[in-house]
């Protein structure tokens, strides 16, 4: 066979099998959802946190579990009401992982926070909320989100 046949044999078997693998893989897109929780913080130098929350997503709810743990200067209770966007997933269960921020301030009464979180899955929590408590923080926090 020629080598100009074979190449052409080739390269036409190349185009068929590209064809083929295009008409059955199906592309994947990232989504959004909305997001809302909340988080009570109390500490002493160690502080913890715990709360629960809501993700909707593709039409669906999905309720969510709250911890966390934060070390550094710590002081007080303080609740917090966030609600804002998850981007970057394909399913609810990407929301779920540990979130890591620093975290420094004071609040006496009310408040306004503003975070952005991510995971390393590429999850991104943009969030914003409002708190109340008595608290004056300088830690680093680390917050685990799972999905029931």
């Amino acid at each position: 066979m020629p080598v100009a046949k074979r190449f052409s044999f080739s390269l036409r078997a190349v185009l068929v099998a590209l064809t083929a693998l295009a008409a059955f893989s199906s592309p994947v897109y990232a989504d959004s959802g909305s997001i809302s929780f909340r988080v009570i913080k109390a500490g002493f130098v160690v502080g913890g946190s715990g709360g629960d929350g809501t993700l909707s997503f593709q039409g669906k709810r999905y309720s969510l579990g709250i911890g966390g743990i934060s070390y550094g200067f710590t002081f007080g209770v303080s609740e917090t009401r966030f609600r804002g966007t998850v981007t970057n997933i394909r399913r609810a269960s990407d929301v779920a992982g540990v979130y890591a921020a620093g975290n420094a301030g004071a609040a006496l009464g009310r408040g306004a926070q503003a975070i952005v979180l991510t995971t390393p899955k590429g999850a991104i929590l943009t969030l914003s909320g409002s708190s109340v408590g008595a608290i004056v923080s300088a830690d680093l926090n680390g917050l685990a989100i799972s999905v029931r």
